[in-house]
């Protein structure tokens, strides 16, 4: 097969001439005699729309979904002594927002299956001072969310779903974003649908939770007359253009994603017989496909993830991504005494995962190419 080169895209979604002119005619509005990009129509457009996208009653506009976290960890006033238990495979800020407000981290293992935090894991690390679980719907795939509920109601715990990356992600054919006390999503740049490149939203059924999250997010203000300030606040927002390229980005989303779990699927069968690559889990109308992760089956093979990945890059051109490093490997949870304890489930995922380039935009030929890639990589490495 003749060697090209298959990049990892930047860009997760699809970005279009529609977009660009929703973005062009809010700047040249801003631009005319007496124009300015403040007031915010746009936004309780974006989040009611958001909010019934994902099943939802309320969501709340920010400006990324690490903000949005954050935000959850003060509405729930989580402070020093209290502890949150999170996943080891995350990206980081599943732990540091918590941090951030003087919590302990708790790293629960996860399900090897899924590569979702482990309901029974969580449990068994359920203490006194726990205050709140941050599960993560990985690459789209939904939690279990009963069980969830479960653990919420038996321990008086709050559920904060880290739902970055689950735009469209269904748990047992519902929507999540209604599921927990709330969930905090992410539009930044690699994810399926990006409102220019930052941008987030918590959703809840919860609406005292969600007006709470919405003062905190805009200074602190109660709007009226007079506008008043009841809180410490900050300047969490999404911009006019984001949020107008939002509801854009919101309208073709479905099309975006059924595009991709094909293209999953697919991906998927190609790899069957290649015995050392360990498939995503199995792609249905509830996943949210947003990554493509697969794993070296470390045991069956004597070379490393690392030396797959530079096989296919420099071999083959096959751009890949580590979705992720474990969260305790990082220097700043190092330097706090964090470490891979009692989670030898995400330990080893952790040292096997890669991320293929699979996108809307791939096409059939790619995803042979990336497959015929692995095979000869493999068996290349498996013989030096």
């Amino acid at each position: 097969m003749k060697k090209r080169t298959v990049p990892y895209l930047a860009l997760g979604g699809i970005y279009e001439d529609d977009d660009v002119r929703t973005a062009t005619k809010v700047i040249e509005s801003a631009a005319a005699t007496g124009g300015n990009f403040f007031p915010l129509p746009e936004e309780p457009d974006f989040q009611n729309a958001f909010a019934m996208h994902e099943g939802a009653d309320f969501a709340v506009a920010v400006n990324s979904a690490g903000t949005a976290l954050d935000l959850c960890m003060m509405a729930l006033e989580i402070k020093e002594g209290d502890e949150v238990i999170t996943s080891p495979l995350t990206f980081v800020c599943s732990a540091t927002t918590a941090m951030a407000r003087g919590a302990k981290v708790v790293f629960a293992d996860i399900d090897p299956h899924t590569l979702n935090l482990d309901p029974d894991s969580v449990e068994s690390r359920i203490t006194k001072r726990t205050k709140a679980v941050i599960p993560v719907h990985f690459s789209g795939l939904a939690c279990n969310c009963d069980r969830f509920d479960d653990i919420a109601e038996k321990y008086g715990i709050s559920i904060i779903y880290d739902a970055a990356h689950a735009v469209c992600t269904k748990f047992r054919g519902q929507s999540v974003g209604g599921r927990g006390t709330a969930s905090c999503y992410s539009f930044q740049s690699n994810k399926n649908m990006t409102t220019l490149g930052e941008g987030g939203a918590v959703t809840t059924n919860d609406g005292a939770f969600a007006e709470t999250v919405r003062q905190m997010k805009t200074f602190g203000y109660i709007y009226g007359k007079p506008t008043r300030v009841v809180r410490i606040g900050f300047n969490y927002r999404m911009t006019k253009v984001q949020l107008a390229v939002g509801l854009n980005q919101l309208r073709k989303i479905d099309d975006i994603i059924a595009k991709k779990r094909g293209n999953f699927v697919r991906m998927n069968r190609a790899l069957e017989g290649i015995d050392e690559i360990i498939p995503a889990p199995k792609v249905d109308d509830d996943h949210g496909a947003l990554m493509h992760v697969v794993r070296l089956d470390t045991d069956r093979v004597t070379f490393r993830r690392d030396d797959l990945t530079a096989h296919l890059r420099d071999d083959w051109g096959i751009g890949t991504v580590l979705h992720y490093p474990p969260v305790w490997s990082w220097e700043v949870m190092r330097e706090a005494g964090y470490g891979p304890e009692g989670c030898p489930e995400g330990e080893k995922a952790c040292a096997q995962v890669f991320s293929l380039p699979i996108f809307a935009s791939t096409t059939e030929d790619d995803i042979a190419y990336i497959a015929h890639a692995l095979k000869e990589s493999v068996s290349n490495l498996n013989t030096t």
